[in-house]
């Protein structure tokens, strides 16, 4: 198989014939069941490298009675404990700054990222140099599937900060010998700067969140620019649900003629893209002989059957600095196997990842995600594009109120307009959702935009109330 080894050993130099669907065909389109038998001895070595350097997997694995060489198959694995965020916390606040899962001298860090510590102490990523490459040609290998080919140029929409994947994208496209164009965002005045040097650039790709793209639209509007005429040709967007969920993706790419591409899992998995869809295959592929990737019940951590929900738990391939050995992600989606149009043979999420567990909340016994409501109000014509959901679980009933801004349109054919939309996104909500959602129209703008990732649910009784009084109970 091209370039298998472990530690990785990549030709930085390397490119496939520009014609070719793959970056190296023989790994992406092999026997699945070939790919396993190779992932499983894979899997004993990444674990006897960590056993033999960190005294974190030494605990663990000692613990539960388990060495490298008991992993015969991927049964096995199985068995392996899981490592969760709150480890990593507690291994780096006891052995700072990087923990003792850290598998290389701290000599040879050669990036230092990290989490916001928006929920907690942040976790520091210490990246050697020799991973930095290989999670470029990893990104640079994935973004070949996407369609993107060197000498287009990449603009790369996101904070340049701690915030791994706006690196992970522009080190992707630095590999595959694009232009990398690193914009950034997040400065006030700068969605409207994007929309001039994407008239000036015309870049053949592009990296941020879906919500960005839509806010990105809406400035390119405001100042009289068809975002068709950027001329983008792949859009790839990491860091929330949408690229995934037809209502968002399908207009995304209408309202910029160019191919969506859901990808990314978690900065700590790095090289994030290892989930990514393709030029031809929706979803997000599940790029196993990099990161082996199972969808696992949330309870027993073992695999569940495709076609049936789980949470995804990851395992680095190819990372020797901080490997991750059966991280459990705290996600939820499902996967599939099956053909792939593109043809290669890894498993797929075809809905992508829904979000994570801890954001699903439950109204009258019934699960619902932020992202499954996203997608009902997308589909809406005369949708303003930003909502918000509130949820009250006073009393021993929960309620879920959505508040919905209408388009300029609406706002131009009055009141009654809003009404006919409030009532029909009411009753798409409850069909969709098997609930019932009491729906308040506001105008538009009325809610900030994001360059990032959108926060949209908002707990609390008292809103709700007001909402609850003002429709009239």
């Amino acid at each position: 198989m091209e370039e298998w080894n472990y530690p990785p050993r990549y030709d930085n130099g390397y490119l496939p014939d520009r014609s070719s669907r793959y970056w190296f065909r023989e790994r992406e389109t092999m026997e699945p069941e070939k790919r396993d038998e190779l992932i499983v001895a894979r899997l004993r070595e990444v674990m006897r490298y960590a056993y033999d350097r960190s005294p974190f997997y030494q605990r663990k694995w000692d613990g539960a009675g388990i060495k490298p060489e008991d992993i015969r198959s991927l049964e096995d694995f199985e068995h392996v404990p899981v490592v969760t965020k709150q480890e990593l916390r507690d291994s780096q606040a006891a052995h700072p700054p990087f923990g003792d899962y850290l598998c290389c001298p701290e000599s040879e860090i050669y990036h230092i990222h990290g989490t916001s510590g928006t929920t907690g102490r942040p976790t520091a990523f210490g990246i050697s140099k020799s991973d930095w490459e290989t999670i470029a040609n990893n990104h640079a290998r994935i973004m070949w599937g996407m369609g993107l080919r060197p000498g287009d140029t990449v603009m790369i929409a996101a904070i340049l900060s701690l915030y791994m994947g706006s690196w992970g994208a522009l080190m992707g496209a630095e590999r595959l010998g694009c232009k990398a164009f690193p914009f950034g965002a997040g400065a006030p005045g700068m969605t409207a700067r994007a929309v001039s040097w994407l008239q000036m650039m015309k870049p053949a790709g592009i990296y941020a969140t879906p919500s960005y793209a839509l806010r990105l639209a809406e400035v390119a509007r405001a100042e009289g620019v068809d975002p068709r005429a950027f001329g983008l040709k792949v859009m790839f967007f990491s860091g929330e649900p949408g690229g995934s969920i037809p209502a968002i993706r399908d207009k995304i790419q209408d309202i910029f003629g160019a191919k969506v591409v859901d990808c990314g899992t978690m900065a700590e998995l790095t090289p994030w893209m290892h989930a990514s869809g393709s030029a031809s295959t929706e979803g997000m592929l599940l790029w196993q002989d990099i990161v082996y990737t199972e969808v696992a019940d949330p309870e027993t951590h073992r695999r569940v059957p495709y076609g049936e929900q789980g949470t995804p738990i990851y395992t680095h391939l190819e990372r020797t600095s901080q490997p991750m050995i059966r991280m459990v992600s705290g996600d939820l989606t499902h996967w599939v196997m099956e053909e792939n149009p593109c043809g290669r043979t890894y498993p797929r999420l075809p809905k992508g990842i829904y979000g994570r567990i801890d954001d699903m909340f439950q109204i009258r016994g019934e699960n619902v995600y932020p992202s499954a409501i996203s997608e009902v109000l997308e589909g809406l014509q005369g949708y303003g594009g930003e909502h918000r959901i509130i949820i009250s679980r006073s009393g021993s009933m929960d309620e879920l109120a959505v508040q919905v801004e209408y388009d300029q349109a609406v706002a131009q054919s009055g009141a009654d307009a809003a009404e006919a939309l409030g009532k029909k996104a009411s009753a798409e909500l409850s069909r969709v959702l098997g609930v019932r959602a009491k729906v308040d129209m506001v105008g538009p703008s009325t809610f900030p935009r994001t360059d990032f990732k959108a926060q949209r649910v908002v707990d609390d009784r008292k809103l709700y109330d007001s909402l609850h009084d003002k429709n009239g109970g």
